[in-house]
C-alpha cells in the first residue's frame, strides 16, 4: 500500500498543497511549526476518519477558511483509489468520497488506506494513565478489525445508558428493572473487546520485545502484560467464558456501582503494563528508553498489519529521531526498508537510501527532490 499523491486545500495551515510521494522513504523537511505534522495528520484523517491531535473537526480547517478539502491517491495491491474528505465550518456534516462516489459514512473508506503513526505524543502511551493505552489499542484495532470497531461502538453506547441508570436510579427506581439487561449486553460486547485486545497484545508483546532487544543491543527486555477485569483469569479464553467472568464481576460490584452512581467494572477500565528488565517503564524508564519502547510498539504494529492483511501499511514518523543515541538512530533507519515511510525532520543529517525529500515552509511546498537524498535527514 502506497500514497502516490496528496492534495490539501484549507487544511490546518495549508492554503493549498499538491505533493507526490515515492514508494520507499519520503523525508518531509522543514523548520518547526511549518506544517510537517499537519501533513501527516491529513493522511491519518483519510486513514481513520479523525485527526490524531484533536477531536473537533473545526480545528482542522484553516483559520478564515469555510472548508477543508483533503484528497489522496492510494495504490493498493489490485488498483489505485482516490479518497477525499471535505470538512465544513459549523454543523454542516463532512462529505466523504471514494473514487469520486459520495459515501454515507467512513465505513466505506475504511481499510483503503492504513497507516501506523509515531508522534512525540505517543510517549504518553507509556508514561501517562490507562486512557492513553486504551486509545492506542482502539486506534490500531479499529483499522485492523472492523468487528472490533462495531463492538466498541456498541459497548460505548450501552455504557452511556447504564451510566445514566446507576446515576439516577434513586429518582427513578424503575431503572433497576432494566439494569440486568444492560449488564448482559455490556458483558457480551465487553467479552468481544477483551478477546480482540488480548490477542492483539499477545502478538504486540512478542514482536516489540524482539525490536526493543535489537534496539538496545540485547541489553533490555521489553514485556507487555494485559490488565482487565479481575475475574477474567484468561483473556485468551473463548468469549463465552469471558462473558461469564464479566457477569460474575458485575454481580459482585452491583451495590458499589449503585452507591457510587457510576460504572465501576468492564473493559472501559482496561490497561496494559509495560516492563523493562522486569521493572515498570512508566516509573523508571529514561526518556530514551521510553522513546525506543514506543517506536518498537509502532514497528510491531506495522508488522501485525502486514501479516494479517498481506499489505504493508504506510509508516508515518513525526520527529522520531529526537533523544535517540547514534546507535539507536542507525538501527531505526535500517528498519525503514520495505514499505512506504513518511518521516518528518527539522535538521539535515546523513541518512542513506532515502528516496525523496519534500521541503515544507509556512504551510507550502518549497521544493521536492528525488535521488539526491544523501544529505537529507
Amino acid at each position: 500500500m502506497e500514497i502516490e499523491a496528496l492534495r490539501l486545500r484549507g487544511f490546518r495551515n495549508y492554503e493549498a498543497l499538491d505533493a507526490a510521494f515515492v514508494p520507499g522513504v519520503n523525508l518531509i523537511l522543514g523548520d518547526n511549526a511549518q506544517g510537517k505534522t499537519n501533513l501527516l495528520e491529513a493522511l491519518v484523517y483519510l486513514s481513520t476518519g479523525r485527526g490524531f491531535r484533536t477531536r473537533r473537526e473545526q480545528e482542522l480547517i484553516r483559520f478564515g477558511a469555510d472548508f477543508a478539502d483533503l484528497e489522496a491517491d492510494i495504490a493498493g495491491a489490485e488498483r489505485t483509489h482516490t479518497l477525499r474528505a471535505v470538512l465544513f465550518q459549523g454543523r454542516r456534516p463532512r462529505q466523504l468520497y471514494k473514487n469520486g462516489v459520495k459515501e454515507k459514512s467512513f465505513a466505506a473508506l475504511s481499510g483503503t488506506l492504513t497507516t501506523v503513526l509515531f508522534c512525540p505524543e505517543d510517549l504518553l502511551i507509556l508514561k501517562a494513565g490507562a486512557e492513553k493505552r486504551r486509545r492506542f489499542l482502539d486506534f490500531a484495532l479499529c483499522q485492523l478489525r472492523p468487528g472490533y470497531e462495531k463492538a466498541l461502538g456498541e459497548y460505548q453506547r450501552l455504557l452511556e445508558h447504564k451510566s445514566r441508570l446507576v446515576k439516577d436510579w434513586r429518582e427513578r427506581p424503575e431503572y433497576l428493572d432494566v439494569l440486568p439487561d444492560f449488564n448482559l449486553r455490556l458483558c457480551q460486547f465487553g467479552a468481544a473487546i477483551i478477546a480482540y485486545r488480548a490477542n492483539y497484545l499477545e502478538k504486540l508483546s512478542r514482536l516489540s520485545e524482539a525490536y526493543h532487544r535489537d534496539f538496545s543491543g540485547g541489553k533490555e527486555t521489553l514485556r507487555l502484560s494485559y490488565r482487565t477485569v479481575s475475574t477474567v483469569e484468561n483473556p485468551l479464553a473463548p468469549r463465552l467464558e469471558i462473558e461469564r467472568a464479566l457477569l460474575a464481576h458485575q454481580e459482585t460490584h452491583l451495590r458499589a456501582e449503585l452507591e457510587a452512581g457510576q460504572c465501576l467494572t468492564g473493559p472501559h477500565r482496561d490497561d496494559f503494563e509495560v516492563e523493562l528488565n522486569g521493572v515498570s517503564l512508566k516509573s523508571f524508564g529514561s526518556q530514551g528508553q521510553v522513546r525506543t519502547a514506543a517506536i518498537s510498539l509502532k514497528l510491531s504494529e506495522r508488522d501485525i498489519f502486514r501479516d494479517d492483511t498481506g499489505e504493508m501499511p504506510v509508516l508515518l514518523l513525526d520527529d522520531v529521531l529526537s533523544e535517540l543515541d547514534a546507535g539507536r538512530q542507525d538501527y531505526l533507519i535500517n528498519q525503514l526498508r520495505g514499505g512506504q515511510v513518511l518521516i518528518t525532520c527539522c535538521e539535515s543529517r546523513t541518512c542513506p537510501n532515502l528516496g525523496a525529500v519534500l521541503h515544507i515552509a509556512a504551510g507550502a511546498k518549497t521544493g521536492w527532490e528525488l535521488g539526491t537524498c544523501k544529505e537529507a535527514l
